[in-house]
């Protein structure tokens, strides 16, 4: 589980990278230019495997900058790489209550989460904001795998399906169909979108199927 949470954070990080350059080449305060030059020692440690070190600069970088995305960002995966998962995900519940649209942060927050059990928790850190977002979505239905729930992965290809049709993506579309089929066969009767709420319905419904086949043949 902890290479699943750094396999999802290490995109994350190279966020964080491209975010130090960004804000290197904006105006900024004094407090906010230097906190972004402890956030790059603290990078740099980082590659050397100074990590106690990196730490601390990272924790400097937020005593002079409240608001400082790149050192939460970097903070939170370098504690979540270091195993020390309710640190890393208070790191990131703290940048959110600093910096509200940090969506890199809530991503981040979502893999901890899930890393820690809390699976209702990350789900919801995982769509906030980007219910319809195709990428999201295959991290939704990788999840749902992952865990051995076919049905609600099916249920979140076919949100994918929706989208790309909206989109007009076709190879997205046929992706997503070539997975629906499969999972309907892996999924069968315990498909969503197949059964009904209850016995009378499904009653109704079989005998419905059954005339109409009678009546084709």
């Amino acid at each position: 589980m902890m290479r699943d949470v750094w396999t999802g954070l290490r995109p994350l990080a190279a966020t964080a990278a491209a975010l130090l350059i960004l804000g290197s080449a904006r105006p900024a305060s004094a407090s906010a230019s230097s906190a972004l030059e402890l956030v790059r020692s603290a990078r740099a440690l980082e590659q050397t495997h100074q990590e106690d070190l990196a730490l601390r600069r990272y924790m400097e970088a937020l005593s002079l900058d409240p608001t400082c995305e790149e050192a939460y960002l970097g903070l939170g995966s370098l504690r979540a790489r270091r195993g020390d998962l309710r640190e890393s995900e208070r790191v990131y519940s703290v940048a959110l209550e600093r910096v509200p649209g940090l969506r890199a942060a809530r991503l981040a927050r979502a893999y901890v989460r899930r890393a820690l059990g809390a699976n209702a928790e990350a789900i919801e850190d995982l769509l906030t904001g980007a219910e319809d977002d195709v990428d999201t979505l295959r991290i939704l239905a990788s999840w749902h795998g992952a865990d051995g729930q076919a049905p609600a992965q099916l249920s979140v290809w076919r949100r994918v399906a929706a989208r790309a049709e909206e989109i007009r993506h076709a190879a997205l579309l046929r992706e997503a169909r070539t997975m629906i089929r499969a999972l309907v066969i892996l999924v069968g009767t315990a498909d969503p979108a197949a059964s009904p709420p209850d016995d009378g319905e499904r009653g109704v419904r079989r005998t419905m199927s059954v005339l109409a086949k009678r009546g084709g043949a």
